[in-house]
């Protein structure tokens, strides 16, 4: 784990309505605050909690820059990409 050592363990319990508090202790290693979004992944008796960071700016846009020269690699166009788009939404919206 990044930003917390391996031996800061806690012990919380599960409120008859799901909810669960993550120990002071733990918050404060990991700066959570309130409002921190999480992707909840759960197998067998484990439970994992991944804080979900939306990219900085500069990551955001390498991301751009790789997709559009992936794209470009491909051979797509941007009537390829607006056709892909333009089914994916047709498909969640059931049309």
């Amino acid at each position: 784990m990044i930003g917390i050592e391996m031996n800061t363990v806690a012990t919380t319990r599960m409120s008859s309505k799901g909810q669960i508090v993550i120990p002071e202790e733990i918050r404060n290693a990991l700066h959570l605050k309130p409002g921190t979004k999480f992707v909840v992944v759960g197998e067998g008796d484990v439970v994992v909690l991944k804080t979900i960071t939306p990219p900085s700016s500069n990551e955001f846009k390498n991301m751009i820059l790789k997709a559009r020269e992936a794209a470009y690699e491909a051979g797509m166009t941007p009537g390829d990409i607006e056709e892909a788009i333009s089914e994916v939404r047709s498909e969640k919206c059931g049309s």
